[in-house]
């Protein structure tokens, strides 16, 4: 029999031999691990119920394509992925959902922020899921507003969104939802309505985008401020040297981390990209190009949506005042380092990477 391996031997994971199905079959039969590989024609995609029926487990399920761990279960009872939607605690669970909504925003929130919340939630419809995240702790106090009341929070004392958006924003978590606003508690809305922008969004086909930021508040990079005489930008100019290719940022493919707004494809793979441990999220705005492709094109800022940002430290003061230094001073300096060791990490994993696919190229050889 003239037989070719998909790929090298030394490409091949090591316990391909090893899985039980392979050793019942085996066993039952007295064949080599070669002889079943060379059945099934692809040593890849070992077809496990012609193995279980050698071996005489024709009643036993395992099914490789399953979520992981899920093997030994039926495909039609796997649920791989959620939502927040509320239900009832009685009646027919067809009949709990009146709406479902298509969008999902989220504020990473202190008590003190209530009005400015309030009027940012005000301009989210009903198509949204609202959900915030209370970095001091403080929940029932948000019922005197009629809309927390449907609103789903989290609690964990002086965490910031992204430690949130790492642990409750997994991509199957939220995977009913087409956008997914991540937000800070500090920003202005009056010039900002929610429909609207992702009407433009999908208009300008933008898979990661913010609003434009209104210029004399709180702006820190050109490409973020707001274009008075159009829809949408997606580059800009900045200041010299800042910008080693006008296709990358600060200059284009750039938004910033105070205001994200991901298409559920765009953040399944950022969230991937979160690190755990690195909380600030700094440095992760200029890797979000990563994700999208062609990143120019699909990353951007929307004009005619504007916000502005308040600029208002209430997270920062949660830090610890250390060797004298005021508790911001702690949180600024973190925030350099994460951006600083993030950085670092992109680099040596795309590294890593090249690497690895330098010696698989040089040793692609068939048997």
């Amino acid at each position: 029999m003239n037989f070719s391996l998909p790929v090298p031997l030394s490409q091949l994971p090591p316990r391909t031999c090893e899985g039980k199905l392979v050793r019942d079959a085996r066993k039952a039969t007295g064949k080599s691990c070669m002889h079943f590989l060379i059945m099934m024609g692809n040593l890849k995609y070992l077809n496990a119920s012609f193995l279980m029926r050698v071996a005489g487990k024709k009643n036993e399920i395992y099914v490789p394509s399953n979520p992981k761990g899920t093997e030994r279960l039926a495909p039609g009872i796997i649920v791989p992925e959620s939502d927040f939607y509320l239900r009832r605690l009685w009646g027919n669970p067809s009949e709990d959902l009146t709406l479902q909504q298509k969008y999902l925003v989220t504020f990473t929130v202190g008590y003190d922020q209530k009005n400015n919340i309030d009027a940012a939630v005000k301009k989210f419809s009903e198509n949204f899921t609202i959900m915030l995240f209370h970095y001091d702790g403080r929940t029932s106090e948000w019922d005197e507003f009629e809309w927390s009341k449907r609103a789903i929070h989290v609690s964990a004392r002086k965490q910031t969104k992204w430690w949130y958006a790492k642990r409750f924003l997994h991509p199957d978590i939220v995977a009913r939802y087409e956008y997914i606003f991540i937000w800070d508690e500090d920003l202005g809305v009056e010039h900002f309505d929610a429909e609207e922008y992702i009407k433009l969004v999908r208009k300008h086909d933008l898979e990661i985008s913010q609003p434009g930021l209104e210029p004399n508040k709180g702006l820190t990079w050109q490409m973020t401020k707001r274009r008075s005489d159009r829809e949408v930008h997606k580059e800009t100019e900045e200041k010299p040297g800042w910008c080693s290719n006008p296709q990358l940022p600060p200059c284009a493919a750039f938004v910033e981390i105070m205001a994200p707004v991901f298409s559920h494809n765009a953040w399944r793979c950022v969230w991937h990209m979160i690190q755990n441990d690195l909380i600030h999220g700094w440095g992760l705005d200029f890797a979000l190009r990563k994700c999208v492709e062609p990143a120019h094109e699909k990353i951007g800022v929307v004009d005619s949506q504007w916000i502005d940002h308040k600029v208002v430290p209430s997270l920062g003061n949660q830090g610890k005042a250390v060797d004298g230094k005021a508790p911001w001073q702690g949180v600024r300096e973190r925030c350099h380092k994460e951006w600083s060791m993030f950085q670092t990490r992109l680099a040596d994993a795309e590294k890593a990477y090249y690497k690895k696919m330098a010696v698989i190229s040089t040793n692609d050889t068939h048997v």
